[in-house]
This record gives C-alpha cells, sequence and structure tokens, in this order.
C-alpha cells in the first residue's frame, strides 16, 4: 500500500465471501464494484440484514469483482481534482465539499469547511496516489472528513470529475484545460481558486430551471445538449460564484 487510510472493507468475488464479510461487519455495509461504479451505479445498501445467506447477489451484480465496504461514521465528503505531467509535475486544485443526493453529486462547494491541515492532507493524498500511479492526466479523489478532521480515501476516478466542474468558472484553468496540458506535455496550470462557488448538478427535470437560471447574476451555466432529460440523468450544471472569503 501507500499509505492511504480508507473504510474496512473485504474482497468479494461470490455469495459465500459477502455472506461472510456482512456477519464480520454486522449484517451491514455498501457492496460496490471495484470498477467502473458512478451516480451510486453498481452498489447496493445492506442495512441490519439477517447474515443467513445471500444466493445470486454476486449474479445480480453483474458477476465483477466487488468490495464489501463498512460503514463510516464521517462528517462531509470532499473530493481533490489533481493533475500529473509527464515530467512528474503535480498541480492540486482545493478540495470540495460535496453533498449527494440519491448517491448522484448534487453540489460541490468551495470553500469546503475543512481545516487547511485537512485540506493538505487530502491535496498530498491525491498527490501519492498520482505518483503511485505513475499516472499522466486529471484525476478525481474522494474523501470522508473525519469528526478529528482526518481523511479516509473513498473513491477514485481516473478523469476530469463532475466535482471539479467549478473550475470552469472558479478557478484560473479549469480541470479540462488542465487534463488536456497534462496528456499533451505542456506545462500544468496554475490551480488557483479567485473565487467562492456553488456548483450544482441539473439532473433530469431540473433542466426546466434554465430561463431562471440564465437571468441570475454572477453564474455560469453549461447545458450538456442532451436529447431527452431522464430521472438520474445529468442535464447540466451551474456554478454560482462569489468574492473569495
Amino acid at each position: 500500500g501507500i499509505g492511504i487510510a480508507t473504510a474496512e472493507f473485504r474482497a468479494i468475488d461470490n455469495d459465500a465471501e459477502l455472506t461472510a464479510a456482512l456477519k464480520e461487519f454486522g449484517g451491514s455495509g455498501i457492496l460496490k464494484t471495484r470498477r467502473l461504479g458512478y451516480d451510486g451505479k453498481g452498489q447496493r445498501v445492506f442495512r441490519n440484514m439477517d447474515t443467513g445467506g445471500f444466493s445470486g447477489t454476486c449474479e445480480a451484480m453483474g458477476n465483477v469483482p466487488l468490495i464489501l465496504e463498512s460503514f463510516v461514521a464521517f462528517e462531509r465528503e470532499i473530493s481533490v481534482i489533481a493533475a500529473r505531467g509527464p515530467d512528474g509535475s503535480i498541480a492540486a486544485f482545493d478540495p470540495a465539499e460535496n453533498v449527494h443526493r440519491d448517491g448522484i453529486l448534487h453540489t460541490s462547494t468551495l470553500p469546503a469547511r475543512i481545516s487547511h491541515q485537512t485540506a493538505a492532507a487530502a491535496q498530498a493524498a491525491a498527490a501519492k496516489i498520482l505518483a503511485a500511479l505513475d499516472y499522466v492526466g486529471v484525476i478525481g479523489v474522494e474523501f470522508f472528513v473525519l469528526a478529528d478532521g482526518s481523511l479516509l480515501a473513498n473513491e477514485m476516478a481516473p478523469r476530469v470529475h463532475n466535482s471539479g466542474h467549478w473550475t470552469e468558472a472558479a478557478a484560473t484553468v479549469s480541470q479540462f484545460e488542465q487534463h488536456i496540458r497534462a496528456v499533451a506535455g505542456l506545462p500544468l496550470g496554475t490551480p488557483g481558486r479567485h473565487s467562492d462557488c456553488v456548483m450544482e448538478n441539473l439532473i433530469g427535470d431540473d433542466i426546466k430551471r434554465v430561463p431562471a437560471l440564465l437571468a441570475e447574476p454572477d453564474l455560469m451555466l453549461h447545458l450538456y445538449g442532451k436529447a431527452e432529460s431522464r430521472p438520474g440523468r445529468k442535464m447540466g450544471h451551474f456554478t454560482r460564484v462569489s468574492r473569495r472569503s
């Protein structure tokens, strides 16, 4: 390992391992696919379950490698968007504080309500992951923040990330430009944040809010051009900006 703490978890490859792990965790936990999960997809939550057996669960999850993760008593969730160039240079944006609804990101707020020490620790952890993977490009790393300010790494996405969309409106370089700079071998941009902001996703029928949003000052709107809105489908996002505190 590289010394980054996570929630307690068990690798799951069959129903027998799931039954044993749930028994160990007291019948509660989150079953997740190890790869390609997003927006609550590829997850199943167990709460105070009878641990007598879960025949067919792994098949229902697609017979892919899984983990069962224990529940964590956390105060908030944050994420760090960071980039690494082919020369090993690394640049990390300020952590965003994230709120999810129904497993889908709702808002990302900056600054996050964390100490400078916690923010620096999150950025350092993201940098450590980038270096360990010899990764080039932008990555998003999500963390749980515990009551004492310590961090547990939750998930990572090897790409630009929804919780980094705020960088379009409130940073000197966006995560998208930063990714292109990294993979093209160009110097990384300075990831400075010039404004406080709240990024909010437009999901499903939220698209009907667009006329009102267009009338708001200090708001950047980004629509994805999708032909049809559906429940749970991201149709766009907007970012409200204000003077940096």
